[in-house]
């Protein structure tokens, strides 16, 4: 598969990417208010960007309890019910005179129930596009997202501006709702893709495999440690430019959309092993010229190249899935997920500690610094494919080759490779 017409003339398709755009749509809205409205009561960097990317530190909570529902839930109604949940959260932070400690104890309850809705969304993908078809598909809705987050950054920051931060985050609630009902209606009810019940025990004994094999850990950690100090920079636009976050955050979503597009539709398996690199670098280097204080063009040109980095990811995510499982896939997909937000959550605390200590700038110059130190350290086992155990090997160009072996929905611990 590799047009976007044969993408979207998958059944099913069309209904899971328009529900996913426009939850995108809401969490960006949503978070925007959220990070303005901490911002103006409290004239704290650490806060506001605590309020825009804290909930992911809670997904390390989820992870480690509530991961294993990603393969063990009807996707279907798991995906609807958290954007209700969703949906209500949001219409709870609206609520005027809502005390600061009660804002972010919702954030944390929102995180932990959020945790496996990245696993259950993307192993539904995986589910609905051939296995192929998934970079393309994954990069559609990369593409989709920033798109909306363009959207909903310029939208969200004019609702701001014109009726209110509460009243910005009523709109996020709609969106939310809409996001459940086109999940609803649009998407077949499946059955969950492994048996038993979800539980603490299981996610453990899962995540134990998951992360058994030293190629997978490579590939998680660089999909969490970089991504997440670089969320980190972004989540102090606010306290850079304050009257013009949401255009830094729209470039950034720009430059994101250019990225997956490129690697998506238009670079071949071969070259895509080797931008692999180039693009970890590209995700965090620009950074360090925030330690010279750019003006707002200069520092707008810095976050859309930057930007382009991002889909890296994309290729981290192939890999996993080559070494995974196809009935883990949904927990591998979720342990990504929330482990990037959960460095994201990091990223934002680390971030503002620094500038709260020194100033935005500065912050965002030293993390990305962070960031591009660990991409260099974890290079030497990323360079060369590795076999997966149990499963595929990986060709030259770091895809899937062949299947060896019939995997039980319960594999054993697996040997360190």
């Amino acid at each position: 598969m590799r047009t976007y017409r044969e993408l979207f003339r998958t059944p099913e398709f069309t209904p899971f990417f328009a529900a996913a755009s426009v939850q995108t749509a809401a969490q960006t809205a949503t978070g925007l208010a959220l990070g303005t409205l901490v911002y103006a009561r409290t004239g704290s960097p650490l806060l506001s960007a605590l309020a825009m990317f804290g909930p992911s530190l809670a997904q390390v909570a989820g992870a480690l309890t509530l991961l294993s529902a990603a393969d063990r839930l009807p996707p279907r109604a798991a995906l609807t019910a958290l954007a209700l949940l969703s949906a209500g959260a949001a219409c709870v932070q609206a609520v005027p005179g809502l005390p600061l400690w009660a804002a972010f104890a919702v954030l944390l309850v929102m995180g932990v129930a959020a945790s496996p809705g990245g696993g259950v969304r993307y192993g539904l993908l995986n589910e609905i596009v051939p296995r192929e078809g998934f970079l393309l598909g994954r990069s559609v809705l990369n593409m989709a997202g920033g798109a909306m987050q363009i959207c909903g950054f310029a939208v969200g920051g004019a609702l701001v501006a014109v009726f209110s931060a509460r009243g910005t985050l009523l709109v996020g609630a709609a969106l939310y709702a809409v996001a459940a009902a086109v999940t609803r209606l649009g998407l077949t009810a499946r059955p969950a893709r492994a048996t038993g019940r979800p539980s603490v025990r299981e996610t453990w004994r899962t995540n134990a495999s998951l992360w058994s094999s030293t190629p997978r850990r490579y590939v998680f950690l660089a999909l969490w440690v970089p991504n997440g100090l670089v969320v980190g920079c972004e989540s102090l636009y606010v306290a850079y430019a304050p009257g013009h976050a949401g255009l830094l955050f729209a470039g950034g979503a720009l430059g994101m959309l250019a990225g997956d597009t490129l690697v998506g539709r238009f670079v071949a398996t071969r070259g895509r092993a080797r931008l692999g690199a180039p693009l970890r670098l590209l995700l965090a280097a620009p950074y360090l010229l925030f330690a010279l204080g750019p003006g707002l063009p200069l520092a707008l040109a810095v976050v859309v190249v930057a930007s382009v980095g991002f889909a890296a990811s994309l290729l981290l995510q192939e890999r996993l899935l080559a070494l995974t499982p196809q009935e883990l896939s949904g927990q591998a997909l979720g342990l990504s997920s929330s482990g990037m937000l959960a460095m994201q959550g990091v990223g934002a605390a680390v971030a503002g500690g620094i500038a709260q200590l020194t100033s935005p700038a500065t912050g965002m110059a030293a993390v990305g610094g962070l960031s591009v130190a660990v991409t260099l350290a974890l290079a030497p086992g990323l360079r060369t494919p590795a076999e997966a155990d149990g499963g595929r090997l990986l060709g030259g160009d770091g895809s899937p080759r062949a299947s060896r072996t019939p995997r039980t929905a319960h594999p054993a611990p697996e040997e360190t490779t």
